[in-house]
């Protein structure tokens, strides 16, 4: 029975052995479309991008919840103390005495900001207890009830500030992780050309050297026949190395641009891929109002833009705070009472008041606060003069990206056509050789026209691609299917269902 299990076990594994290895020495067959959806689904590229989100996404929540009441509970359980310490006596005088006590404390307490005015508003109630272990007496003190507040007055507001800048760095960030999955598409389009560009210079190379054998059998019988002299032939032969030599550089090109495309998209090293040319090319026009107004609403730098501008007036108003009158309004009540006994606390306990203004004014700071005031302006003044610049840059990158794309139709066609009549002058060439009635220098020429035409061709296809998705990670929209680019966060969506969080709120 053992023995027959063994066998059993031994036959599955083989045969899961044999699967796999079949599985690794499949070709797959992808288009460029398949092989963005792998890299924006599987890549470390994409990973980082979701993961920042998430970080952005608790930020945000973190700035949200800042805001709301906090209730904390704190105390010390237990505060054990025996050592000797400084005492203070009714007449003034000092002595030194041993004290030991264990003590208890505890506090709740209600704490919440408005934003708006920059106050601190709070509420409280606690309780101590001490138990003195060389009497064996035991008291209590505490605050059945308090509340209080503090008011900065004719002060910086980081708060009004903070409420401004944060909700635009959440949207910041929404749109900038559309933007780096666009950038993903447009990187993976740029590798997923260029291995489509050594692959054609591979088949090539093989098509080239393929060809040379059969230029150089036919050759060798026309040289036994005397047809062709010793020279030509010795240049068919140089042909046949060179076509050899050209395809073993042409497979190390290719196997490092298959190491380079598989580890970016995320797809394992053993897998034998093959690219697909893609030729569902849509040529269409382009609004470039419509791409500038898409651009502006949709990405970040709009955002940015506007923070920016907030951040130099942040810096001026705290500039001209810091330079004059600066005072806090402080005052709580509450009532407050101590006791042998822990209730006792709350019997007829008294009323605690207090009110206070601090205040500070500088009288002589050798002209420091005028000097940062104005730093501040110049600051202000230099960030406009930056953005205004920026936005015109934007702008313009936007319209160059509109008209480029436009460019592209001309380009295509010509390099489509170029293409297709290299390669019939090749079969003509190739034909008119192997019949006697051409020079093999024709045929090179031939040769390399059909080559040059074919790598301006993927070039010309590359272009329009490339073109296509900036364009797209430009504006972050789709011009075919007329709508905004959006994605989900699979990661922050986990987050959220782990934390019940229903929205960002």
């Amino acid at each position: 029975m053992k023995r027959f299990v063994y066998v059993f076990c031994l036959l599955a594994f083989i045969s899961w052995q044999a699967h796999t290895q079949e599985s690794n020495l499949k070709t797959y067959v992808l288009t460029l479309d398949e092989v963005i959806d792998l890299a924006v689904s599987q890549s470390s590229a994409i990973r980082y991008t979701q993961n920042s989100n998430v970080n952005y996404f608790w930020r945000y929540r973190n700035y949200k919840t800042r805001f709301r009441p906090q209730l904390r509970l704190s105390g010390d359980l237990p505060n054990y103390q025996h050592t000797t310490s400084p005492i203070t006596q009714p007449d003034g005088s000092i002595e030194f005495k041993q004290v030991s006590n264990l003590s208890a404390s505890s506090s709740l307490s209600l704490n919440q900001y408005i934003p708006q005015l920059g106050t601190n508003l709070w509420a409280s109630t606690s309780a101590v207890g001490i138990r003195n272990l060389k009497n064996e007496e035991t008291s209590y003190s505490g605050s059945p009830f308090s509340i209080g507040f503090q008011q900065p007055l004719f002060s910086y507001n980081w708060m009004k500030w903070y409420r401004k800048t944060e909700p635009m760095i959440f949207d910041e960030a929404q749109k900038r992780f559309v933007e780096e999955i666009e950038e993903i598409a447009l990187n993976t389009t740029s590798r997923f050309f260029n291995y489509l560009a050594v692959q054609t210079n591979y088949n090539l190379a093989e098509s080239n050297l393929k060809n040379s054998k059969d230029n150089l059998k036919i050759s060798a019988t026309k040289k036994e026949l005397g047809q062709i002299s010793d020279n030509d032939y010795a240049r068919i032969e140089l042909s046949v190395l060179n076509a050899q030599k050209a395809l073993n550089q042409a497979r190390m090109d290719l196997k490092n641009a298959d190491f380079n495309l598989k580890s970016y998209i995320g797809l394992d090293q053993s897998r034998k891929i093959e690219l697909i040319i893609p030729l569902n090319i849509t040529l269409f026009d382009i609004d470039p109002e419509l791409a500038l107004a898409k651009a502006k609403e949709n990405r970040k730098e709009t955002t940015y833009y506007q923070r920016r501008l907030i951040n130099a007036d942040r810096e001026l108003a705290q500039a001209k705070s810091n330079t004059g009158l600066s005072a806090t309004l402080r005052g709580s009540f509450g009532l407050s009472n101590s006791s042998e006994t822990l209730s006792g606390i709350y019997e007829e306990p008294e009323r605690d008041r207090m009110l206070r203004i601090s205040v500070s004014i500088p009288i002589l700071d050798w002209g420091n606060s005028a000097s940062s005031v104005k730093l501040a302006e110049s600051q202000r003044d230099l960030t406009i003069f930056d953005v205004n610049k920026d936005i015109e840059d934007f702008e313009r990158g936007v319209i160059v990206q509109v008209e480029q794309f436009s460019l592209l139709k001309d380009q295509l066609k010509t390099a489509t056509e170029a293409d297709r009549v290299a390669g019939d002058g090749y079969k003509i060439a190739l034909k008119k050789f192997q019949n006697g009635e051409l020079s093999i220098t024709d045929l090179n020429i031939s040769l390399q026209e059909r080559e040059a035409a074919k790598r301006d061709y993927i070039r010309s296809i590359q272009n329009y691609w490339i073109a296509f998705y900036s364009l797209r990670e430009r504006t972050l929209y789709d011009f075919e299917k007329g709508h905004n680019i959006t994605y989900s966060n699979p990661m922050l969506e986990e987050e959220m269902q782990r934390y019940s969080f229903d929205n960002f709120d």
